[in-house]
């Protein structure tokens, strides 16, 4: 009972401190890069979020966006990553840099009827082509409503956002979603990707997703590039794009800005 009330306890602070850092400014987000197989350039990178907490140090958005979800908070984050991430984009496009911009929503962020809106107000005041803009769910997020985030999806990309599933392959509708949805991208899980070397069916199952994409006309991302020989494997496979540490691990705004000039995988300088 003790431990029980203890529990309930740590996780009503854990949300009142979320609410804080979120309306305060207290989270961060990382940038990782992605780039492309052909040109060994970097095309776009994914905001990664971060929540440097000061007693219990770096905490992982797989711990706290539940708690977020149950305090009715995700809205509030979601727009707040979204505005953080875009601003970031806009510096970088006024710095010369031509980036995609990647942000994670979830199904519940798709349940609000003003989400597209927003999101189309958002990058028409920072000059953010909609295009420029990607929005990652997992196959799991799309079935908790299927309804409500077709409606929401279709929204979207009538204003030109682009779509990702992640983790795909990982879930048991795939296939359908790719089949009703207007998907651009489908993001090949990084279990299968770090098994690509030593295991036939991880194999097959790279090989086969990436065949799924090119005949559908969708771009195919790799996440969890280790090492080079996954990262050959890949490019050997016809993928279009990788992400994971071989390249680069997410780093901070500014620390990305000094890779990007002197990395192998540099972006794209505009005019």
């Amino acid at each position: 009972m003790v431990e029980a009330c203890w529990t309930t306890f740590w996780r009503n602070i854990s949300m009142l401190e979320l609410r804080d850092a979120i309306e305060c400014g207290k989270l961060l987000l990382h940038y990782q890069p992605k780039v492309d197989f052909k040109t060994a350039r970097t095309v776009g990178v994914e905001a990664l979020l971060h929540w440097p907490h000061p007693n219990r140090g770096w905490i992982s958005p797989d711990q706290f966006i539940p708690f977020a979800e149950k305090a009715g908070l995700v809205h509030s984050l979601t727009r707040w990553i979204l505005r953080a991430a875009v601003e970031q984009a806009r510096q970088w496009k006024d710095a010369g840099i031509e980036l995609g911009l990647a942000v994670n929503v979830s199904a519940r962020d798709l349940e609000d009827e003003s989400f597209p809106a927003e999101i189309d107000t958002l990058c028409g005041a920072a000059g953010i082509a909609r295009s420029a803009l990607t929005l990652e769910l997992t196959e799991w997020d799309l079935m908790m409503d299927p309804a409500k985030a077709e409606m929401a999806i279709q929204r979207l990309s009538a204003i030109g956002v682009r779509l990702a599933i992640d983790d795909f392959g990982t879930g048991y509708s795939g296939l359908s979603y790719l089949q009703k949805l207007p998907v651009n991208e489908i993001k090949i899980d990084k279990s299968f990707v770090s098994g690509l070397i030593s295991e036939q069916r991880s194999i097959a199952i790279v090989r086969s997703v990436i065949d799924l994409g090119r005949n559908l006309h969708l771009v195919v991302v790799a996440e969890g590039v280790e090492d080079q020989p996954t990262w050959d494997s890949l490019a050997g496979l016809g993928c279009d794009l990788g992400q994971g540490y071989h390249i680069c691990r997410p780093l901070a705004p500014k620390a990305l800005t000094q890779w990007l000039s002197s990395s192998p995988w540099p972006a794209t300088v505009m005019p």
